[in-house]
């Protein structure tokens, strides 16, 4: 999974690999940001002690793999939607293509040891039918993005449900001011109607950003 890294960087989105990559990079932003900074705040001042024991590094470890299907699917959604605008005829063609880019993503890391095969690969399945019911309604704003995943990938965070409090309304705002930020970024740095052509004319991410 690409780093948190705040200083992301900023070149031009002209093909489906730099998209890929956009894709790859924020939805780890994404989620990873959230379960850190969300993990120290509740252990507060403990938190050096905490995240320094072989157990609670192993529930982050968790969290962030199995939240990262839900930052792609939230990223992509994104993406879909800075799209919209450039499509061609054939939306659904321009979307499955959009979804093998995303899976393309997915499919980057080997299995995480912590999940193991069987359900990485259920993992991957549920990405890849969330991605297809994206063509099922229109466009959403991307603060509205976030409805159907924030309970989801609240119910990741690494930390005892009992200890969670009423935080579920901060991290789903969270989410929703992050992925205006993303559209934001993805809008001014994505040739939009070169990669919507891209996606028109093949499936195949790797073929398409090497032309």
């Amino acid at each position: 999974m690409a780093l948190f890294d705040i200083f992301r960087r900023s070149r031009p989105i002209r093909d489906t690999g730099a998209l890929a990559d956009f894709i790859d990079e924020n939805s780890a932003f994404l989620v990873q940001k959230a379960i850190y900074e969300y993990s120290r705040a509740r252990a507060g001042h403990y938190s050096k002690v905490l995240f320094a024991e072989p157990e609670f590094h192993a529930a982050v470890e968790q969290s962030r793999w199995r939240a990262y299907p839900l930052g792609l699917a939230m990223v992509a959604e994104v993406a879909d939607s800075v799209l919209y605008a450039h499509r061609g005829d054939d939306r659904r063609h321009e979307l499955n293509s959009l979804v093998a880019v995303v899976l393309s993503v997915f499919d980057r890391y080997p299995v995480p040891d912590l999940l193991g095969e069987t359900v990485w690969r259920e993992l991957r399945t549920d990405l890849e039918r969330r991605l297809l019911l994206i063509g099922l309604h229109p466009p959403k704003r991307a603060m509205d993005v976030p409805e159907p995943y924030a309970k989801l990938y609240f119910d990741l965070m690494p930390i005892h449900e009992k200890l969670r409090g009423r935080d579920f309304p901060t991290t789903h705002n969270y989410l929703k001011v992050t992925l205006c930020n993303i559209h934001d970024e993805l809008t001014r740095r994505m040739d939009a109607g070169a990669v919507a052509a891209l996606l028109g004319v093949r499936a195949n991410p790797e073929q398409a950003s090497a032309d």
